[in-house]
């Protein structure tokens, strides 16, 4: 029997060409297929942030299916572990 892969949650902020592109949209289907949990948001500065939440090896694809997008261009990005909390769905945040 495998064991179960323990959760985790990321903060992360993403720069480059993540606005205007469907990064929020593309980001949420990806979550919703994946089973992650968290949200996405527009800032001010022209970046996005995220904080997205479950399996590493699920977080991990999802990263590299979002920065793969057509039109998203993820110039570079910072990411912090933090901790899990309960949540049932992944939102946009406005």
């Amino acid at each position: 029997m495998a064991l179960e892969q323990e959760i985790e949650r990321w903060h992360f902020q993403f720069y480059g060409r993540v606005q205007g592109v469907g990064f929020r949209f593309t980001a949420g289907y990806l979550a919703r297929s994946l089973d992650l949990t968290g949200w996405v948001r527009n800032e001010y500065d022209g970046s996005v942030t995220m904080e997205v939440q479950g399996r590493s090896d699920a977080i991990e694809h999802f990263l590299n299916s979002l920065q793969t997008q057509r039109y998203i261009q993820i110039e570079n990005y910072e990411r912090e572990a933090i901790s899990p909390i309960q949540e049932q769905r992944f939102r946009t945040e406005y």
